[in-house]
């Protein structure tokens, strides 16, 4: 099955506008979803981007009015400034790896832990917290944060991100087909024409 590999990480509020209509195009068109949560920190430091309390306040205010923009648009719940934002996504991101690892979806868990900062105001970096959307999803909580703890997964996290810096994307939600990158939520359009199409991939990747 062709697949599409999905750059993410459950801090970002750019990534929750878009993570159902994303799955939703990967199911309609019949394609795998690889999902690759990455420290997005270090995709910001390697692209020149920096974290949101460092930009220009002409760049903060307008990134309020496009989720405002987009808020209403989708119709979809979301606090423009919970209240644990920002909080240290890893070992909520770290999860949605162990989860794929041990053969099961986390797309219902990674949709609820969106929900639990942007709608919820809870802290996606308590263990408590984690613990809690996992068996409401449907896992063995104790089972996936042991994994999540794991080297392995901390490996395999350090490989995403290299590889959204290797391939270029700025930042979060990112999506690639075939090495071709799509970065925001706003261009799911783009992906699915280039999905429908199957044209070859345009020239991506540093330089």
């Amino acid at each position: 099955m062709p697949a599409l590999d999905y750059f993410v990480t459950l801090l970002s509020p750019f990534s929750y506008l878009g993570h159902e209509r994303f799955l939703a195009l990967a199911k309609k068109h019949a394609m795998a979803v690889r999902f690759q949560p990455v420290r997005v920190g270090d995709v910001f430091k390697a692209t020149g981007g920096v974290p949101l309390a460092q930009r220009a306040p002409a760049r903060q205010r307008y990134r309020l009015l496009e989720l405002q923009r987009w808020r209403e648009t989708l119709g979809l719940p979301l606090n423009l400034k919970p209240k644990f934002f920002p909080a240290n996504p890893e070992r909520a991101d770290r999860a949605v790896i162990a989860i794929a690892a041990l053969g099961a979806d986390p797309a219902t868990y990674m949709q609820a832990m969106f929900r639990a900062l942007w709608v919820e105001d809870r802290d996606i970096a308590d263990e408590a917290t984690i613990a809690q959307v996992l068996a409401s999803s449907g896992h063995d909580a104790q089972r996936v944060l042991k994994e999540a703890a794991g080297d392995a997964v901390g490996q395999a996290l350090d490989a995403n991100t290299a590889a959204a810096i290797s391939l270029g994307l700025p930042g979060v939600p990112g999506y690639a087909r075939d090495g071709e990158i799509f970065w925001g939520q706003d261009r799911l359009e783009l992906l699915e024409r280039a999905v429908v199409s199957g044209r070859p991939a345009f020239a991506t990747g540093p330089g």
